[in-house]
């Protein structure tokens, strides 16, 4: 079987994997900062790195995997303020609706899930090494900035030289930095809001910037030097390059040695953006899809390719998702191992290890579903459920997928999680005297069956009609 060969952003080549422990990985995952619902962007996140990290287990690999939660952060305290609800009130309803959607997408469990909220001291160990180091300075107004002009390596990753940055900066109004290419590593608290967010720290109250927050997670849980980070194209510039700039400088050492990048999802060719207005929720979709149809979408297409969204598209993946599982619908494959010598095997594994290409992948089980209608092989099905299994696909019982409607998938309307989402928000909504919008999501329940009924004390009880 050919070498695992990986395209490494940092080389801008395809490069042969080379673990630093012979036999494991670790790997780092940028996750979602929960304000919202997960769209879906943050599904190709999700699902790419689930495929990657499947196809690392299956291939014989000791996987270490971490994706973050990012629970404090501008967006996060302005939601909370503007719902009337606590940040931790927020942060778990939405952490709780990103683990239904991933559930539902088939995405694996990372081994860790950390929240920036429960490592501060890390963060602030971190910042302190960099002051040490010369890469960290408080400005008058108390925030603490990093220094980019002093590490000589910032630009490597995105290729942005300071001088092209200098000419496209735009005017910062933050005159408390040095240079406007600084970012702020910790923020002051501000006397002018006594209740905001803050921690004790030498340099004042305040709260981490984002970008050290993943600096501090993977290295607590990875070490100082590991093998892969990954996340959406987006974050190449400035979160990965400014995560580059912590973590050698504070450490001294070589941060990650393969960086990887998923493309960008895109809706009539423009890219995915809630101001375009052509912003779709995983909720959304899965209202009219059934997940697994998602998910086989999103699989289709390249890691690092734009994934285009439509109706169409959609629709033609369920279609594709229907020939397979009704190539198996007629023929029991049984549970012995896959044979990983069979040519279609082979073929897989060729393709998935040339930088997971999963487009040639998935061409290998259709044409094992030739074999299958035309010969009715055992051996040959056991093939396409064993292979589709390895990318998280195929793994329902082929009636269940076949007679399943999208509700099935993850319907919030049949969700008891979601419905619970939902009395929370029609709660917020009462509390801020909004009873238009009360009295809308308990008219949008009691169509989907839902039955409210309201408790002294502020309780709301539900149940099916």
């Amino acid at each position: 079987m050919s070498a695992l060969k990986i395209y490494n952003t940092l080389a801008r080549e395809k490069q042969i994997f080379i673990p630093m422990q012979p036999g494991k990985v670790r790997m780092y995952v940028c996750g979602m900062t929960v304000y919202d619902y997960c769209h879906l962007g943050h599904a190709r996140v999700m699902v790419v790195f689930d495929m990657i990290q499947r196809w690392m287990r299956a291939s014989g690999y000791e996987v270490t995997y971490v994706r973050n939660i990012t629970d404090i952060d501008d967006k996060i305290i302005k939601r909370a303020v503007e719902n009337g609800e606590s940040i931790s009130q927020l942060t778990q309803r939405f952490i709780s609706a990103m683990e239904e959607d991933a559930a539902a997408l088939g995405v694996q469990k990372p081994d860790h899930e950390p929240r920036a909220t429960r490592f501060v001291p890390q963060m602030l160990g971190m910042i302190e090494k960099l002051e040490q180091n010369g890469l960290a300075y408080q400005a008058a107004d108390g925030d603490v900035n990093y220094s980019v002009r002093d590490f000589p390596g910032y630009g490597k990753l995105s290729g942005k030289s300071l001088d092209d940055l200098r000419a496209g900066e735009r005017v910062d109004l933050n005159t408390g930095k040095r240079d406007p290419l600084d970012f702020v590593l910790w923020k002051a608290a501000k006397e002018s809001e006594p209740d905001e967010v803050k921690w004790e720290s030498r340099w004042g109250k305040g709260r981490p910037g984002w970008h050290i927050e993943c600096s501090a997670m993977s290295c607590d849980l990875l070490g100082e030097h590991f093998d892969i980070h990954g996340g959406g194209q987006d974050l190449q510039f400035p979160h990965h390059e400014n995560e580059i700039a912590q973590s050698e400088g504070a450490n001294r050492a070589t941060f990650v040695n393969y960086w990887i990048h998923n493309g960008f999802v895109r809706v009539d060719n423009e890219k995915m953006s809630k101001s375009l207005g052509n912003f779709f929720t995983i909720r959304d979709v899965l209202k009219e899809y059934d997940a697994e149809v998602v998910r086989f979408f999103i699989l289709r297409a390249h890691y690092r390719s734009p994934l285009n969204y439509s109706d169409a598209h959609l629709d033609d993946a369920k279609h594709a998702l229907t020939r397979l599982y009704t190539a198996l619908k007629e023929v029991d494959a049984d549970a012995a191992p896959l044979d990983r010598e069979e040519p279609h095997a082979q073929r897989f594994f060729e393709a998935m290890n040339d930088d997971f290409n999963t487009p040639v992948a998935i061409a290998v089980l259709f044409d094992l579903v030739n074999e299958v209608n035309k010969t009715k092989s055992k051996a040959a099905a056991r093939q396409l459920k064993m292979l589709a299994g390895a990318l998280g696909l195929l793994e329902r019982n082929p009636q269940a997928f076949l007679h399943a409607g999208p509700a099935s998938a993850g319907n919030e309307a049949t969700n008891e999680a979601a419905i619970l989402d939902r009395i929370a928000a029609r709660t917020v909504a009462k509390k801020a005297k909004n009873f238009a919008e009360a009295d809308r999501i308990r008219a949008e329940l009691l169509a989907e069956g839902i039955i409210l009924e309201d408790r002294p004390g502020g309780v709301t009880e539900w149940r099916r009609a």
